[in-house]
């Protein structure tokens, strides 16, 4: 979920980053991308004008590492000739740049016909004229001052050493994406798209050994502005008895995290090494989010199940004739899962797409039947379907827009239910919290999930910390074992900055939500090294 840490554009002075570009000009280069391209031949075309901004923070201990202000502006074009794609971008945003840009893409549509077997279907989409979509932020990241968000990096920092932390990284990663995107269909959609991610790495060193423990941030990167880095005890969730551990929901307390992973981290020096065996788990969002992302999110990308991507990732084993069946067992009857581009506080919460459809929420798992997939305008028909899911994007205006995930979040129980309540119907089992290390194969089916804090569930009890935990299932096996769910109160969202897909790579935001969910009879191993 993390290949890298993308830097796109040129280093700007963070003032920069506060200015716009004016919206008549945009629609104006639009219109020259739109009527160039028609003049050369295509049947349809879209254009994307692309401003995006990064101001990435990263310290360690009680230095600032590094603070890079980065800013990418350019256009990128796309038709339809001769019932083929081409695709051509440019960085000059001009009325002359942007029309060379767009001969190039009907040139290499033409040139891509010759190899075409069957010409491109699109779904139809609405006309939506002139219009503009914000994420509904309080705080604009990028008005508040560089030296306040390095203070508070450098506070969370030291609330870890008070606490115990022998090293400890931090880092603010803040996103600005202004997106503007017209189509010989009708359509002009300007979008303001803001997202944030604060996290840190906690250490604690026994240094008569020389071992070492680590435990991440409990925070989840969220399509929010500054206002998520504000504490508040109304977005706070109380985390099984016994942990002390505290969930967040759409504000972040990083120093009261920060505190508890240098305790937590110096626990995990000591705690008892699981004895590798079946377990029933507890997963808390923040964890589960990772596993959904795994192996719900990625094998249910259409173009996955299709065999059109498998460079990154792999195919899927969820194939079309499976879907087919109407009765394909992917989980059990607890199992709801959905995708949806118009939740609140998410990473993927935008109005349209990048592909002017408006976004919206579908149902991939129902009841725990497979009944879905996610699918976009040339990929609508092979699904009998008479529309796209609005999930086609491009992380860049340089790069042409795909297939890409969703956010998917398993539904809450509609059950009154706290975590509590969920661990009492534990005989013997273990509650995970926080992300790990991972693995899972290239049809996304078999796979192997570790998290960042473990605890000991005994008789409904949570009776001390693990250590050398991870869980072994396949994709169906462990999705069957599904068995109860906390209610919405305890619905959170976890998510992935810098999802990567395709190649040349490509990577997109993304978030998952839940809440906490209980699965039975999974095989857990020791993780242990042995020397």
């Amino acid at each position: 979920m993390l290949p890298s840490i993308p830097v796109f554009g040129d280093i700007i002075a963070p003032e920069k980053a506060l200015e716009t570009v004016d919206i008549a000009l945009k629609k104006r280069l639009a219109d020259v991308a739109l009527n160039t391209a028609k003049s050369k031949g295509a049947s349809y075309a879209d254009v994307r004008i692309g401003r995006y901004l990064q101001q990435y923070i990263f310290t360690r201990e009680k230095q600032v590492q590094n603070i890079v202000n980065a800013e990418s502006f350019g256009v990128g074009v796309r038709v339809l000739a001769n019932g083929t794609w081409g695709f051509a971008a440019t960085s000059d945003v001009s009325d002359k740049g942007v029309a060379k840009a767009a001969e190039q893409a009907v040139a290499i549509a033409k040139a891509n016909a010759k190899l075409q077997k069957e010409p491109v279907q699109l779904a139809p989409v609405q006309s939506y004229g002139e219009v503009s979509w914000r994420t509904p932020i309080e705080k604009n990241a990028f008005e508040v001052p560089v030296s306040e968000k390095a203070d508070l990096l450098l506070a969370a920092n030291a609330a870890a050493m008070d606490n115990g932390a022998n090293f400890v990284n931090s880092a603010l990663f803040q996103v600005n994406e202004q997106k503007y995107f017209a189509s010989t269909e009708g359509s002009y959609i300007d979008q303001d798209v803001h997202r944030i991610w604060p996290n840190f790495t906690v250490t604690a060193v026994d240094k008569a050994t020389g071992k070492f423990k680590t435990r991440e941030a409990l925070s989840a990167p969220m399509g929010l502005g500054y206002e998520y880095m504000i504490p508040k005890a109304s977005e706070k969730i109380k985390g099984p008895e016994g942990t002390g551990l505290t969930g967040y929901r759409y504000a972040y307390d990083m120093l009261e995290d920060a505190a508890l992973a240098a305790k937590q981290a110096r626990e995990k020096l000591t705690a008892k090494s699981v004895m590798a065996g079946k377990y029933d788990l507890v997963l808390d969002p923040n964890h589960l989010g990772l596993t959904i992302h795994e192996s719900v999110g990625h094998p249910l990308e259409l173009d996955r199940v299709l065999g059109y991507e498998a460079n990154y990732a792999g195919t899927s084993f969820a194939t079309l004739d499976k879907w087919k069946t109407k009765n394909f067992k992917y989980g059990s009857d607890k199992v709801n899962i959905f995708a949806d581009k118009t939740q609140k506080g998410s990473l993927g919460y935008v109005g349209w797409d990048d592909e002017g459809v408006k976004t919206k929420q579908w149902d991939l798992i129902k009841n725990g039947v497979l009944v879905n997939y996610q699918a976009i305008r040339d990929q609508a028909h092979i699904l009998g379907e008479k529309e796209s899911h609005g999930c086609c994007y491009a992380d860049n205006w340089s790069s042409v827009q795909f297939q890409r995930m969703a956010n998917i979040s398993l539904a809450p129980g509609k059950e009154k239910k706290n975590v509590d309540q969920l661990i009492a119907g534990v005989d013997r089992g273990i509650y995970i919290a926080g992300r790990g290390s991972y693995s899972i194969d290239q049809q996304r089916y078999n796979f192997q999930f570790g998290g960042t804090t473990f605890h000991e569930i005994k008789n409904g009890k949570i009776v001390g910390p693990l250590e050398d935990v991870a869980y072994q299932s396949n994709t169906q096996e462990f999705w069957n074992s599904c068995a109860d769910m906390c209610d919405e109160s305890d619905y959170r969202l976890f998510g992935s900055f810098f999802d990567g897909k395709g190649q040349p790579s490509q990577v997109s935001a993304v978030s998952h939500g839940s809440a906490h969910t209980r699965f039975n009879g999974v095989n857990v191993i020791n993780t242990a090294r042995k020397i």
